[in-house]
């Protein structure tokens, strides 16, 4: 988002005609599904509220015909929850949730799913996206790990990046940068809770993925319910004004999060009265406020009374034309696709290469892929037939009336219809085994499991979480597999045929028992529309997984929080009850063919503080199967002024290697990439040794150093 100097001109002469009202109703957006006084929804259609929220189709239309009877004429802005698709639409694409697609490491994929999204949502009368989530997923009992990228703050910086670059790629929509900043890291896991980092913190941890995504063209930022050391960011002027005005550069606009001005006064208590709250927050930077219905009296009031400098409120309204000009929507050359566009076979191809590449092999003792068809396949869990569980968070299930989920409109997937579509030939016995959460039913439900096992030549057993235990305000104490799923797998194990474990799931589970049963385990997340069929196509061997995991999982809850980045210094590195290290790592997954790296090396051995450099590996397919590969480079300072993580993700790339085919890879980086923030704010890179390593996996590493003069 960058200023036109033709649009800034507009935009002033723009705010010079309006009344004082006129300009505080751009700064309020207004959903058609929170609960106000009666009237009070139609009072801001006719008024020509800025923006309304979860307005969909024919409806958004209705509004946007309102506001061109208003004296100004100012088109509304359109916003939706488009995390991972349009999916609050039945029968809009619905992608792997971002901790699904994160697996992918494919920026490529990530934009063509973004702009499919924007295709799709445009196309439904609507210009602006939530998304996407920024925070860093690195105490994963919070509840909205699956809405993130994964744990690692670079990771999450370059698929961010990616999705926004789809989002504003054709003008079609604006993407909404979340939530800033530091909200996954509230203490304890707790949603909305304050997170207890220093502003170095921030700038070294969290700030770098909305400054990339800053980079790629967003247009607008919407700032977190909880707070930082104490202070709301809905009122954090350092972070809202000095950092992300003055030092990123930022040109669009800033929201609130739902009713964040009434968190000041009822939940965190930083202000006494609505006035106090709603005057704090735009004094500290945020230009629209979503879903306070007070905030239009109450600021137009208050820069009457002079308690609020109006040249505050031009501001806010200025950022926010500034979007909409840039969008279109003043001059009638506004891009509306056709309905069409919404789950056309070209959307879902990207859904389907994303949904493989998604897919993450975490065991395999040689049983898979099958390479003939079993006689009978027992799929067996209380996720094996759940499109509900499969979708997980933001679709209209879980956010759109219950007149609006059935019928399903999508053609959707899951792990069941998968196998019976990729299997044909074989017999599908299905039994559900037990519930979730588990209910009266699960004692019968788990008698005809293991009856279907006992007669079946292999088991498909899916397990894993559902809604009920993801999304806000539902953060966890534990992790471990909830109900009686265990015992299911445990009774599965005792049946003695070979088990293919699938997990679908919000967020890393603490699975170590179920992974030691099994002799396949295939992590899915939130899978979307194809799920399913990916999945089964992952057994049968229809491709070969690539999938590697952005997150880390933990042997048992009491190792929270596990993320690989972890500052050196803790004695023996261990819990002294539990094995050592994670279940499974950060960037850890397998293939159906071996990848091995070799000639790992640097360009120059010593380089100045300000310098280029290139680090490059070879790696050879060593299998009999084609495939494709992540590279991952890590660096790590071996002596700092301020303690420095173990180890910190630099690079990453993904490429396609056929049987026996070998390449090199060459990674561009720059003394700068080694550095840290140091105290007084600023990013240095210190003279000394450092060490980069490169490899597919923690476990296979390759080391070399380099030295900064």
């Amino acid at each position: 988002m960058k200023k036109n100097p033709e649009n800034e001109k507009k935009i002033a002469s723009l705010i010079s005609e309006m009344t004082l009202e006129e300009k505080v109703l751009q700064m309020f957006q207004i959903s058609n599904v929170a609960e106000y006084p009666e009237g009070t929804y139609e009072k801001f259609i006719e008024a020509g509220a800025g923006s309304f929220l979860h307005v969909l189709g024919k409806d958004a239309d209705a509004v946007r015909d309102a506001a061109a009877k208003t004296r100004m004429k100012i088109p509304p802005i359109f916003g939706i929850d488009a995390i991972h698709g349009h999916a609050f639409l039945n029968g809009a694409v619905v992608f792997p949730t971002q901790l699904g697609m994160a697996c992918s490491w494919n920026e490529e994929l990530i934009e063509k799913m973004g702009q499919a999204t924007a295709e799709e949502v445009n196309a439904d009368g609507l210009d602006w996206v939530f998304s996407p989530v920024l925070c860093l997923a690195r105490d994963t009992r919070w509840g909205r790990v699956d809405e993130t990228f994964g744990e690692d703050t670079y990771l999450t910086g370059r698929l961010g990046a990616a999705i926004v670059r789809g989002y504003e790629k054709d003008g079609l929509v604006i993407s909404c940068l979340k939530h800033y900043i530091g909200y996954g890291e509230a203490t304890g896991g707790k949603d909305s809770y304050d997170t207890e980092a220093t502003i170095r913190k921030v700038r070294e941890t969290f700030l770098p993925p909305f400054a990339e995504c800053i980079k790629a063209g967003a247009s607008s930022i919407m700032t977190a319910y909880g707070s930082i050391d104490g202070t709301p960011l809905t009122a954090h002027r350092t972070l809202m004004r000095d950092i992300l005005r003055d030092e990123l550069g930022f040109e669009g606009f800033v929201v609130t999060d739902w009713m964040n001005i009434y968190h000041l006064i009822k939940k965190q208590r930083v202000a006494g009265n609505f006035d106090d709250a709603a005057r704090l927050a735009v004094e500290s930077g945020n230009d629209m406020s979503m879903n306070c219905y007070e905030f239009c009296d109450s600021i137009v009031k208050q820069v009457r009374e002079g308690r609020i400098d109006e040249s505050i409120i031009d501001e806010a309204v200025a950022n926010i034309l500034r979007v909409k000009f840039a969008l279109g929507l003043f001059d009638g050359k506004r891009k509306r696709l056709p309905r069409s566009v919404i789950a056309c076979p070209e959307h879902i191809e990207i859904n389907r290469e994303l949904t493989r590449e998604s897919l993450v092999l975490l065991k395999n003792n040689g049983i898979l892929p099958l390479k003939n068809a079993p006689k009978k396949i027992a799929v067996i869990g209380p996720n094996a037939d759940d499109i509900k569980a499969q979708f997980g968070d933001w679709v209209y299930f879980s956010h759109r009336p219950e007149s609006e989920h059935y019928p399903i409109k999508n053609d959707c997937y899951t792990v069941l219809r998968g196998m019976k579509e990729i299997f044909p030939d074989s017999e599908i016995v299905y039994a559900k085994g037990c519930s979730v959460r588990g209910d009266e039913s699960d004692e019968a439900e788990m008698t005809l499991a293991v009856k279907a096992a006992e007669e079946a030549d292999i088991v498909i057993l899916v397990l894993g979480d559902d809604i009920t235990l993801n999304g806000e305000c539902k953060d966890r104490a534990t992790l471990e597999l909830t109900g009686r799923q265990n015992e299911l797998a445990r009774k599965i194990k005792a049946a003695g045929k070979p088990i293919v474990t699938v997990l679908v799931c919000g967020k890393p589970l603490c699975v170590g028992e179920v992974a030691e049963l099994s002799d396949a385990l295939i992590e899915t997340f939130n899978s979307g529309d194809l799920g399913g069929l990916c999945t089964a196509e992952l057994i049968a061997g229809k491709y070969n997984p690539s999938g590697k995991l952005p997150i880390s999982f933990p042997r048992t809850s009491g190792q929270l929080p596990c993320y690989y980045a972890q500052y050196p210094g803790w004695h023996y590195f261990r819990y002294c009850d539990v094995e050592e290290g994670n279940l499974f790592d950060f960037g850890f997954g397998l293939s159906y063919t071996e990848y091995e790296y070799s000639d790992l090396s640097v360009s120059k051995s010593e380089i100045a503080p300000d310098e280029d450099f290139e680090v490059s590996v070879r790696i050879k397919n060593v299998g009999s199967y084609d495939g494709k590969e992540i590279a991952e480079l890590y660096t790590r300072d071996t002596v700092s002024s301020i303690m420095t993580p173990i180890r910190l993700l630099k690079g990453f790339s993904k490429i396609a290697l056929r049987a026996g085919e070998e390449k090199t890879v060459t990674f561009h980086m720059n003394a700068a990439d080694l550095g840290f923030i140091g105290n007084d704010g600023k990013r240095v890179t210190e003279p000394g040794k450092f060490e980069i390593f490169v490899g597919g996996s923690f476990s296979s590493l390759l080391k070399t150093e380099i030295f900064v003069k």
